[in-house]
């Protein structure tokens, strides 16, 4: 038995529509006729998910750093201690979040 790959429920009420085959099997053995069919889950198949993610992490990074940087360079800050704490925050848990995506998951 081949397993189809569906990425909706109302792909799969088309499939039982238009397959008379399908259809007999479900009607035997309704169980068994679901088995052959595996829901994909759409962060295996849409790549721009995280191709989103890791550019909006990664511009909030760069919009951190340069915001930083303007704020030195304007004298507002003068060390670490002037760096507001909010662009800290934000910016760590940017890179800790970019970090988390793109280390391998372990097996």
């Amino acid at each position: 038995m081949e397993t189809r790959h569906i990425k909706s429920f109302d792909e799969f009420k088309n499939q039982l529509v238009s397959n008379p085959d399908l259809q007999i099997q479900f009607k035997e053995n309704p169980l068994e006729a679901v088995k052959q069919f595996e829901q994909q889950n759409p962060l295996q198949t849409d790549k721009w998910i995280y191709r989103i993610i890791v550019i909006a992490l990664g511009l909030t990074i760069l919009a951190i750093i340069i915001g930083v940087l303007v704020l030195m360079g304007s004298g507002q800050i003068t060390n670490d201690q002037g760096v507001p704490t909010v662009l800290t925050a934000i910016g760590s848990a940017a890179i800790g979040a970019l970090a988390g995506l793109l280390a391998p998951s372990p097996k």
